[in-house]
């Protein structure tokens, strides 16, 4: 079963069957989400994927199992993302981008593609070199409101940012997740070092079978 993490675009974030391609908590203000009819919402979602993608670059990314779409993760300057303001721990660190959403289709969960996803999102950032650490106000009272488990953004690193007794404000130092990328590469190249076996010890192998 192969597995890859890719960008997001209007095509492939439609091509992902969740429940929330059309909601728009994040992308619009109160006022201006009364206005939107329910037909429309999935319009207005990737007009907004296209303006961000657009003026500020790459927003997210959709996580695959066999070329098949099974999840997604979305971030954005705040600026972007005037949905925000309401949330009691508000504002975003001015040196963050926030994360708004991650999904993954309930047949894949609990296999590591929520993790793959944080950590695509967060190597996308440390090689554009712009922005310091990822924020998202996460969901500490167990309720459905489109907000992420503070439980899952623990495991993958983000730490409480501001305390709040429903809605904590969580956040990433992309200088530790970049420290945290360097060290896995090391692994693998020592791992790699270990079981390849050395050109002159080859050599003597082939010596020693003639």
């Amino acid at each position: 079963m192969s597995r890859k993490v890719v960008r997001l675009t209007v095509d492939n974030f439609s091509a992902v069957p969740a429940p929330c391609r059309g909601c728009l908590m994040w992308e619009l203000d109160p006022v201006r989400r009364t206005r939107v009819a329910e037909d429309d919402a999935m319009g207005e979602k990737q007009a907004w994927i296209s303006e961000v993608l657009r003026e500020w670059g790459s927003c997210g990314r959709v996580v695959k199992v066999n070329d098949q779409p099974v999840g997604y993760i979305m971030y954005a300057p705040p600026a972007f993302v005037p949905g925000a303001d309401g949330h009691p721990t508000a504002p975003v660190s001015p040196d963050a981008v926030l994360l708004t959403t991650a999904y993954v289709v309930e047949p894949f969960r609990g296999g590591g593609l929520g993790r793959m996803l944080v950590q695509g999102m967060a190597r996308d950032l440390i090689d554009r070199g712009e922005v310091r650490a990822i924020e998202c106000f996460a969901d500490a009272g167990g309720k459905p409101r489109g907000l992420l488990p503070e439980g899952f953004l623990s495991s993958v690193g983000f730490k409480t940012q501001r305390a709040h007794h429903t809605t904590p404000r969580m956040r990433m130092d992309l200088a530790s997740a970049l420290t945290w990328r360097d060290e896995v590469e090391l692994a693998l190249e020592r791992l790699l070092r270990a079981v390849r076996p050395a050109p002159e010890a080859t050599r003597d192998g082939l010596r020693s079978m003639r």
